[in-house]
């Protein structure tokens, strides 16, 4: 019978590890946890939170832009929000804590609440004991990555755990980050707080690396809807308290200068491992890039596996799961002496831009990824304001990109930023995944629905490989 034990058992990844191996009568399972209340990053700090709050600010948003509505838009009672927030988080939290502690009550699964260090690379020390494993699973998550910027020690700065929480809003705002997390967090300050937010870019326009068309429907938005600042292709060089909040220097890439200053700043600078506690000095493993191959067994031990935001491959709730699955499955291989396999994940990521009223959704390539891989490809691109579906939803803002093999059609990758993009990904991921050729998707047009603007996507990248 071989020993598992789990590391961060009530996250998002370690939980999928237990459940998919609890059952197992040839394994033998130790989940461990420190979590208080616990529950993941996801449920307690990260998504599910986040989409509560964004909610409230969205009604505000939707009142405020229609102007067939009289009066002054209401105002977003924060402290209401927040407790909402929590008295829901909490509930998620205890579903999540209860399915690990009924694992617990099988033979052969013990949970232990303790933070956990390695003694050596198969020996977990937690609990006032020592658990000798033939397999260690690392799933703790992750942990805001503070930038090594000159000063940052020296001002106080808020995350967005800290955002999540508040029940004031500053006057003025300088948020270092505009990437997801930015560009979720940054539309609620403005809108439900009333703040003057200056956001810093460091290229030409937010999620450069998509579609510059994504990144410039982000920049106008923004700007337009929420009155940020975004000043574009420069990066921070340091930063010092004020007698009344803080400033920020940047320098341009053209070499000019600038400083900014507001009441409060936020970071949204992204994540790393949360791997510091673990004693990874007593085992031979050494983080870094590539330290966790795609089978999600450790490169320098094969016997520990690291799975979701803890091995730093992709920081997203559902990739955390799949990877977590395949930990499992690809135990169960390296215990038989099978060969193992590779998480290969389709992308598919969905953010709640604009308040969730313009969210983005990617699912597969962009067109500059395909033509890397070799595609002779056809594209097509929409504006949500040549639909009048859009209109008539009086959300006419964003923009659609279907990017399709000339060749023979296959539909390589679809991305959205506009209204009800998030519940169009899983029907365009099934196109993509299934390798659909874009001629079989039926032109058929349920008016008015929003998806229209997927049929002509569709309509034209079927005409181009026609040609």
């Amino acid at each position: 019978m071989a020993h598992v034990v789990v590391v961060g058992a009530y996250g998002s990844a370690g939980a999928a590890v237990a459940g998919e191996l609890a059952d197992d009568p040839d394994v033998e399972l130790t989940l461990i946890d420190d979590g208080d209340p616990g529950g993941g990053l996801c449920i307690l700090r990260g998504c599910m939170p986040s989409k509560e709050v964004l909610s409230a600010a969205a009604h505000r948003y939707q009142a405020r832009h229609d102007d067939r509505l009289d009066g002054e838009a209401p105002a977003v009672d924060l402290s209401r929000t927040v407790a909402r927030k929590d008295d829901h988080t909490l509930g998620w939290a205890g579903h999540r804590r209860e399915s690990i502690h009924d694992l617990a009550e099988r033979e052969d699964v013990e949970f232990v609440h303790d933070t956990a260090r390695f003694v050596d690379d198969h020996t977990v020390r937690a609990g006032g004991r020592e658990f000798d494993a033939d397999y260690v699973v690392v799933a703790t998550g992750s942990t805001v990555s503070v930038p090594d910027l000159p000063g940052i020690a020296d001002v106080d700065y808020h995350t967005s755990a800290d955002l999540l929480d508040a029940t004031d809003l500053p006057d003025s705002a300088l948020v270092m980050g505009l990437g997801y997390v930015g560009l979720e967090m940054v539309p609620y300050l403005s809108e439900a707080g009333g703040t003057d937010v200056t956001a810093i870019e460091h290229d030409d326009r937010p999620l450069d690396a998509v579609d510059p068309a994504v990144g410039e429907a982000v920049l106008d938005h923004y700007r337009e809807a929420f009155g940020v600042t975004i000043p574009t292709n420069c990066r921070e060089q340091r930063v010092e308290p004020t007698d009344d909040g803080v400033r920020l220097h940047v320098e341009y890439d053209d070499g000019g200068t600038d400083a900014f200053e507001a009441d409060r700043l936020y970071l949204f600078t992204g994540r790393r491992p949360a791997i510091d506690r673990l004693g990874l000095a007593h085992t031979p493993l050494s983080p870094g890039d590539d330290w966790v191959r795609d089978t999600m067994q450790a490169r320098d031990a094969d016997r520990v596996f690291v799975v979701g935001d803890a091995n730093g491959k992709e920081p997203i709730l559902h990739v955390a799961k799949e990877q977590g699955f395949t930990a499992a499955e690809n135990i169960r291989r390296h215990d038989r002496g099978d060969p193992l396999t590779e998480y290969d994940s389709t992308t598919h990521r969905v953010m709640f831009a604009g308040l969730g009223v313009t969210p983005y959704a990617r699912v597969g390539m962009t067109e500059a990824e395909a033509r890397e891989a070799g595609h002779d490809v056809a594209t097509a691109t929409r504006q949500a304001s040549d639909d009048g579906v859009f209109e008539a939803k009086d959300v006419p803002t964003g923009v659609g990109k279907l990017v399709v093999d000339r060749a023979d059609g296959t539909v390589l990758g679809w991305l959205g930023l506009h209204y009800h993009a998030d519940v169009m990904a899983k029907t365009m991921q099934v196109v993509v995944e299934c390798g659909i050729d874009v001629r079989d998707v039926p032109d058929r047009a349920y008016h008015p629905t929003t998806p229209e603007i997927l049929d002509g996507l569709v309509r034209e990248c079927a005409d181009a490989v026609e040609e």
